[in-house]
């Protein structure tokens, strides 16, 4: 076994290697960290309502909501399609789980998307 601590990357090469990565992965691989993060403080994940935070929720969609909408034009049919059911998804699954539902309109990331009915 050696006794040398493992090597963490250097900030050059931090950023040369995401200087290599394309503009629209980006923005996807955010998409679905914020998509992960949101279904956790849903309770949407195996461990349930343990980590269920709708407050934190709701920020998360929101934000989710706002990439995607400012994104549009930028990724392609393609990845947008499937990250907007996503959001469509949690959406209604955050309507759902909310004690006194937002009115239409005034959900998290309807600001973008327009009212969600669930």
């Amino acid at each position: 076994m050696s006794d040398t601590p493992p090597q963490t990357p250097d900030y050059d090469t931090m950023t040369r290697d995401i200087a290599e990565v394309p503009a629209v992965e980006v923005i996807v691989t955010v998409a679905v960290n914020l998509m992960s993060a949101a279904a956790v403080k849903l309770g949407l994940t195996d461990e349930g309502d343990e980590y269920k935070d709708l407050d934190e929720a709701r920020k998360l969609v929101h934000a989710l909501a706002g990439l995607l909408d400012a994104s549009a034009t930028e990724i392609s049919s393609f990845h947008a399609a499937p990250l907007r059911d996503g959001l469509k998804s949690l959406q209604l699954a955050f309507r759902e789980a909310s004690i006194v539902p937002d009115e239409p309109g005034q959900g998290p990331g309807e600001k973008y998307t327009g009212p969600i009915y669930g």
